[in-house]
């Protein structure tokens, strides 16, 4: 890529109002990680891998989210882009890279945001029986594409207080979840509940090897961290606000998932614990909480609009970097008065309704295969940031960069990078054994080829529409 090239899309880039603060990007990541896979799911590892083996999968998976994040840190303190790991992809592994990066990443947010609407809206039907499902739906599509067009800062606020309800919820839960293992609370089937869940059917019940098979599932809980790299293009002062979000979010993330994952182990039967109802409702009900399913209802409403809202902001930011780099119409990296991308917004927002409608119509067919993608793309964004991480250094360091001016960097390179690599690919061959998650394989790895033959099929196209012009005028300043 050329010098002039990368300074034309710095530039580009500033066009987007910085109106982020430390508080805003530190909610945007937990909200887009604390969600209906910790509120609704996360009973799965638990059931899946054991108590002890749940507790280790999130370990591991605290450690990827780390070392992931040390990496989008170095890139994103010295490169804040609106673009993030789709752009340094594009930068130093190569454009087809980032071209597929974008994709994976935008066809992610776009699946969830479909089914984010969906959810929400039949959980309001707990309440208003008499009330249809779409037009709940509908009523939270409009709510939260107006808060994404308005501006950025509306879209931070709406973000903030929406997050801030999910982390409330999980404070709670551990405190209580913690006072009843210290005999704090009395609770109900206590005979079943305790540290002797930990080895009442042996310390892996499920085997050991069932814990790499729960990764993928791990670091999908974990996605959205990453979304702190794509805020760094509209943040106030990234060298400071960045690597100060970033650690915050880390660390509270591990309290938060592998807190909760230790409370649900000792509290909950492997054999109940995520096949009956949420975690969360069966937890607070043992210990006699009136109105747990109502309370989790609504931490639950919450949690989906966040998730759609922040899904709606990452997504169109992806769109909007396809089209900077020239691999979509330049009409969607255009921005409005209020420095919003509306038309990759409008268009990521038709692309959940389609993913919608998908997973009515044809939910064993192509929503199916949009959501196997989707579960697959979090790990492969991951292995793209540590791979970029990777060939940066080695760029600065060669144009003789020196690591002292580097604001923010990664200690114990290369190590960091490629052990977030191996984390990775460790959770990518555990599905493998997965019956239930190979389907994921399946289609991501097909997709990730295809998003290579497309991008080389437009990068033959568009040469062919210039190259007459240089032919006619070569080497003159209008070709």
């Amino acid at each position: 890529m050329s010098v002039q090239t990368t300074t034309t899309r710095n530039a580009s880039a500033h066009t987007f109002k910085q109106d982020m603060q430390t508080r805003h990007i530190v909610m945007l990541a937990l909200g887009g990680v604390i969600g209906t896979g910790l509120f609704l799911t996360s009973g799965y590892t638990v059931n899946q891998a054991g108590p002890l083996g749940a507790v280790i999968a999130y370990i591991l998976g605290a450690i990827m989210v780390y070392l992931v994040m040390m990496c989008l840190g170095e890139l994103a303190v010295h490169m804040p882009e609106v673009g993030s790991f789709s752009s340094y992809a594009t930068r130093y592994l190569g454009p087809g890279t980032g071209y597929m990066v974008a994709w994976m990443y935008w066809l992610t947010w776009t699946v969830a945001i479909g089914s984010e609407f969906t959810a929400a809206g039949i959980l309001m039907v707990r309440w208003f029986p008499d009330t249809p499902v779409w037009m709940w739906s509908a009523l939270f599509g409009a709510a939260v594409f107006i808060s994404n067009i308005i501006s950025v800062r509306s879209f931070a606020e709406t973000e903030f207080w929406l997050s801030l309800v999910k982390v409330l919820a999980v404070i709670a839960f551990l405190v209580v979840g913690g006072g009843a293992i210290l005999g704090g609370f009395e609770i109900q089937q206590a005979h079943s509940a305790g540290l002797g869940n930990f080895t009442r059917e042996g310390l892996f019940p499920t085997g050991f090897w069932s814990i790499a098979m729960t990764l993928l599932a791990v670091a999908f809980a974990f996605s959205g961290t990453e979304l702190i790299g794509i805020a760094a293009g509209e943040t106030k002062d990234p060298e400071k606000n960045v690597p100060k979000a970033i650690r915050t979010t880390v660390l509270r993330l591990a309290l938060f998932f592998i807190g909760t994952i230790f409370v649900l182990a000792t509290l909950l039967p492997r054999e109940q614990a995520g096949v009956i109802e949420s975690p969360f409702v069966m937890v607070f009900a043992m210990i006699g909480i009136p109105y747990a399913a109502d309370i989790m209802n609504f931490v639950i409403i919450t949690a989906l609009l966040s998730a759609a809202n922040s899904g709606l902001y990452a997504a169109s930011r992806m769109l909007w970097t396809l089209s900077d780099q020239g691999n979509m119409p330049r009409r969607y990296a255009t921005l409005s008065r209020r420095g919003t991308p509306f038309n990759a917004i409008v268009l990521s927002m038709a692309g959940g309704m389609a993913s919608l409608l998908s997973s009515v119509f044809a939910p064993d067919t192509i929503y199916l295969a949009l959501v196997s993608i989707s579960g697959l793309a979090v790990v492969v964004v991951w292995i793209s940031i540590a791979a970029s991480q990777i060939a940066f250094r080695r760029h600065y360091i060669a144009s003789g960069g020196k690591l002292e001016d580097l604001k923010f960097r990664v200690r114990g390179y290369p190590f960091v990078p490629l052990g977030a690599i191996f984390c990775c690919v460790l959770a990518c061959v555990g599905i493998a054994f997965d019956p239930a998650q190979r389907v994921a394989l399946y289609f991501g790895l097909p997709f990730i080829a295809w998003c290579y033959l497309a991008y080389w099929l437009t990068c033959k196209y568009r040469s062919r529409r210039t190259a007459p012009l240089e032919i006619v005028a070569p080497g003159s300043e209008a070709a």
